[in-house]
């Protein structure tokens, strides 16, 4: 018999039998470790076997060898025990190292969170409610998340318990843990492990997991032992141990759903040995029924829907993941993955904890109020979405943007389906994703056509069970009912609606409704039938070809070769017809991309934002008319799911979209999504459409698409780092010089211009007014126009807290630009300081046609100085001077360097000398458009003074004509002073 070495934390057992041949009585060691690493130094006793009967030493004569020889053979037999014991305890020692490092590697779709996130640092355990057969096979009258948020989970069991002896007094070995998709079971098993390796899970001494998908593939007959040191090569020297000691063994089986299990004696024997090869699933039937193994402990995670395939005799307890059933768990699920050091990639320690907390805190609030998106996040997979989603929003900051909208949802199947099956037991093998697809997706299609969320019991009986014709459709639905429905869809929460059911995220009915589309599973009935139609003549068409050449060899009719070519007609024809589906797709997009009735919506990444955090403000009444329901993501979907790295994915999912149909799709797309982008779009609809070149991540379609806008108008857009990232990587795609980039109180900051500095150098007329950009923006800003290729001519900066400093960085670009042509620093805080460093640089340029300066501060001398500088200048006719404080006599002085004299126009009030000005329209339309950004007590200050100066001037002058120009500005004047006391301006 083979010689098994000691294990440490526990107890061993060793059996020593004779040479062969020898007479010697057969006898056991027994040794109780003192602790870990204890090896050989231990008690021993030894008891002789004879016939079978354990005897005393006193009462037993020893024959067959010396006392001397004894000794020396357990003088061997101990020191290698010590020997065995250190190499078991190395062997586990690695298996532990090796079983962290492979549990705690996140997939790539983590690694956006920052190094520093790492599972067994961060990780928010769900509800486990213990659970029985009976409870599991009995239908609730309410199986809904609300149901459970609203109800706390009684007997509540922890992860370290579920060993624990039953309410009988039995001790436990088989735990059933089982969870509807998403609820966490695969996270939960992975934190597991890396509680064991690091000395946490202490009741165990060694674990070893299997996945139950792995298992499947495999058919041919392997051993336990066999298959445990293939899996693991280093237990090699452990597993001789299993089922020979007393090891505390936990094995995992995860994913039990993958599996066709069959426990009946004739459909799997019996087998007690771990050598003897049998195919796996017999393994892991025999494991469970306690005839492998027995002292083993076993813990199971399954779907719903497989539960019942485990007879309840060879289970001792079953536990329910309810997920996150209390909005504690959600918020901290919320707090520890937001405020990670290096999530968002700043290295501002003080910016990035502001900014997280801020989410954090908003996603809590929205908590609070009972929203939906406390339901979604009762499923821990939706937490993730959530996070991963607002990671996405507020953190990206490469160009272009590492991820996609679409591509994030993509990703997030992935990791709740994986290419599963919706029943492994079903002959049709229909992955679980394509399903889906099918039936939620249809579901969601006619909810996005006639614009609902909300779907009633009739709805989802006409969507799933109206195409039930079979027994294996009607096997496949209760699967999808027990396993995969509460993924999607949810009781709704609003008042009145609590009889629906909503998309668990909102902006997961439209992805599904565009995979819907783009898969082609939108048919009419003569696509339907056509295709089947089609298929089965193409397959007669071969077999007829052979038998028509034959026939025509023999007998030369001249008829055949005309029935051979209508054999084949029909499938060319399906072809056509199937080409004529693909332009409808494209034609859908186009119509759902540009629909006029959402042209003054937000755009859809502040709706997603808004749908995440919420509305901050009072909570509408009930009894309140709904917002009409938008669904501006369904198309920039439809788009992204097009994309190559998201094709890639939905295979593995078993969802198939072929390189020839995209290609066609997109080739259909240029005529109709093109054609409507050159028409002028809102702002926000702008962005939508800048978002859904970036998502369908195709670079000639994008090129082509970028280069019939020349200009681009995104006023009153909040920039946040994804739009921007976004713009600059869209605009990227081509070099060409863009006419005219409005970008008027967009949110702007430096490190927005940083992102878009590429842009921004192709643009010639660039609107910058209104973003708060203070004089480390400026910074950019000189770098920008002291590019060698910068195409700037046209800079407008309004409204923005530029200061002295400001006004620094923008003297040195002066000196050195060589575009530049019109520059407007209206209402920037300049004061005397700033304009006379404007001044000092002014004569370097030999571009500059035009400044604004209004609205500074400026004192007569400043203003004078400035001027007097502007009329030596070689380019220079036009300096706007109005809403400063200039007195009479500076006035006078302004007014005496006219252009006839001196070659340049101070534009200073509204009148000229005894004459109105000719640019009095333009001064009075500044104002009226920067009203809501100016202080309105200096605007009706200013706008008396100009009133009495109109007044003055109009009674110096005799010439009619002149008078009634007066008295024409005059009114429009007192008009706007009267709307501007009485609020209305």
């Amino acid at each position: 018999m083979q010689c098994h070495g000691c294990l440490p934390w526990g107890s061993w057992t060793r059996l020593c039998w004779s040479q062969p041949g020898r007479r010697a009585a057969r006898c056991v060691y027994l040794c109780t470790a003192s602790g870990p690493g204890a090896a050989g130094s231990c008690f021993h006793r030894k008891i002789l076997h004879v016939g079978g009967t354990s005897l005393p030493r006193s009462c037993v004569r020893y024959r067959g060898g010396s006392q001397e020889n004894r000794a020396q053979r357990s003088s061997s037999h101990h020191g290698l025990d010590h020997l065995r014991n250190v190499a078991s305890s190395d062997a586990i020692k690695k298996h532990q190292k090796s079983l962290s490092a492979w549990f705690s590697n996140q997939p790539n779709e983590e690694r956006q969170f920052g190094p520093s996130f790492s599972l067994d640092a961060i990780h928010v355990d769900p509800v486990i409610r213990e659970s029985s057969l009976e409870q599991i096979l009995k239908p609730s009258p309410d199986l809904t998340i609300q149901h459970q948020l609203q109800q706390p989970c009684r007997q509540v069991i922890s992860l370290q318990n579920l060993f624990d002896v039953d309410a009988c007094g039995r001790q436990v070995k088989n735990v059933v843990l089982y969870g509807t998709v998403g609820t966490g079971k695969s996270t939960l098993i992975k934190k597991m492990v890396v509680d064991w390796c690091h000395g946490l899970l202490p009741r165990f001494e060694l674990v070893i997991p299997f996945s139950c998908e792995d298992l499947s593939h495999s058919h041919v007959p392997i051993s336990l032992r066999r298959l445990i040191t293939k899996k693991y090569q280093h237990l090699r020297d452990v597993v001789p141990l299993l089922g020979s000691s007393n090891l505390k063994v936990l094995f995992i089986l995860n994913g039990l759903e993958r599996l066709n299990l069959d426990f009946r004696l004739a459909g799997t024997e019996l087998c007690c040995d771990a050598n003897e090869p049998v195919p796996p699933s017999a393994i892991v039937v025999n494991l469970l029924r306690k005839y492998l193994l027995p002292e083993a402990s076993i813990i199971v995670t399954t779907r719903p829907s497989a539960v019942r395939r485990i007879p309840g005799k060879y289970v001792g307890r079953y536990a329910e993941i309810c997920g996150f059933s209390d909005t504690n768990l959600q918020k901290l699920y919320f707090q520890l993955r937001l405020s990670q050091p290096g999530c968002d990639g700043e290295n501002s320690v003080a910016s990035r904890s502001g900014e997280q907390d801020n989410l954090v805190e908003m996603l809590s609030r929205n908590l609070e109020r009972q929203n939906q998106i406390a339901a979604a996040c009762f499923l821990p997979s939706y937490c993730w979405l959530v996070c991963t989603t607002l990671h996405f929003l507020y953190f990206t900051r490469t160009v272009p943007p590492s991820q996609t909208l679409s591509g994030i949802y993509t990703s997030f199947l992935r990791l709740n389906f994986s290419g599963e099956v919706l029943d492994s037991t079903d002959p049709t093998k229909i992955s679980m994703m394509k399903y889906v697809a099918k039936t939620v997706g249809k579901l969601a299609h006619e909810g996005v056509m006639s614009r609902k969320t909300s779907f009633t019991e009739e709805d989802l009986q006409q969507c799933f069970e109206v195409e039930m014709k079979t027994e294996s459709e009607l096997n496949q639905l209760e699967v999808f009912r027990s396993d995969v429905f509460r993924f999607f869809l949810t009781p709704c929460v609003q008042p009145g609606k609590e009889h629906t059911f909503v998309f668990t995220i909102p902006a997961m009915q439209e992805y599904l409704a565009a995979l819907y589309v783009v898969l082609g599973e939108k048919k009419t009935l003569v696509q339907k039938v056509g295709k089947e139609v089609s298929e089965i003549i193409g397959k007669v068409s071969e077999d007829a070809a052979v038998v028509l050449s034959i026939i025509s060899k023999v007998l030369p009719l001249r008829f055949l070769p005309v029935l051979f070519n209508l054999l084949k007609m029909f499938p060319r024809f399906f072809s056509r017809l199937s080409g004529k589906g693909r332009d409808t797709i494209a034609r859908t997009m186009a119509e759902e991309l540009f629909k006029e009735e959402d042209y003054y919506n937000d755009d859809v990444l502040d709706q997603i934002n808004s749908s995440i955090l919420g509305v901050e403000g009072p909570m509408r009444h009930p009894d309140e008319a709904a917002d009409d329901e938008v669904f501006e993501l369904f198309p920039i979907f439809m788009g992204g799911i097009l994309s190559r790295r998201n094709r890639a994915i939905l295979e593995q999912l078993g969802c198939s979209i072929k390189n020839l149909a995209a290609f066609e799709i997109a080739k259909a797309m240029k005529k109709t999504v093109i054609r409507n982008s050159r028409k002028g779009l809102p702002p926000s609809e702008l962005m939508d459409y800048l978002f859904f070149l970036h998502e369908f991540q195709n670079e000639r379609f994008t090129a082509e698409a970028v280069r019939s806008l020349r200009t681009v108008n995104l006023s009153s857009v909040k920039m946040t780092p994804l739009k921007c990232c976004v713009l600059a990587s869209v605009m990227g795609s081509t070099s060409h010089e863009v006419e005219e980039l409005n970008l008027t109180s967009c949110n702007l900051d430096a490190s927005s211009l940083r992102t878009l500095f590429p842009v921004l150098l192709r643009c010639k007329f660039l609107h910058l007014q209104l973003n708060s950009l203070g004089p480390d923006a400026c910074k950019e800003i000189r770098d920008l126009l002291l590019h060698d290729k910068c195409a700037v001519s046209n800079l407008r900066l309004g409204n923005n807290p530029i200061g002295e400093q400001g006004a620094q960085y923008l003297a040195e670009a002066l000196a050195g630009n060589r575009s530049l042509t019109h520059l407007s620093l209206l209402h920037t805080a300049l004061g005397d300081r700033g304009v006379e460093l404007l001044a000092q640089h002014l004569a370097e340029n030999q571009q500059l046609q035009e400044l604004n300066l209004g609205y500074n501060s400026l004192t007569d001398t400043a203003a004078l100085h400035v001027v007097e500088v502007a009329k030596k200048h070689a380019t220079l006719d036009k300096v706007h001077l109005y809403f400063n404080d200039i007195s009479e006599d500076g006035k006078r002085a302004l007014d005496s360097l006219r252009m006839d004299r001196d070659g340049v126009r101070a534009l200073v009030f509204l009148t000229a000398g005894t004459d109105v000005s000719d640019y009095w329209s333009s001064i009075l339309n500044v104002v009226h458009k920067n009203l809501p950004f100016w202080d309105r007590e200096r605007v009706r200050q200013h706008l008396t003074i100009i009133l009495q100066d109109l007044e003055s001037s109009r009674r110096q002058t005799v010439n009619p004509w002149r008078k009634a120009k007066f008295l024409r500005v005059e009114s429009e004047v007192k008009n706007m002073l009267g709307k501007l006391q009485h609020g209305t301006l």
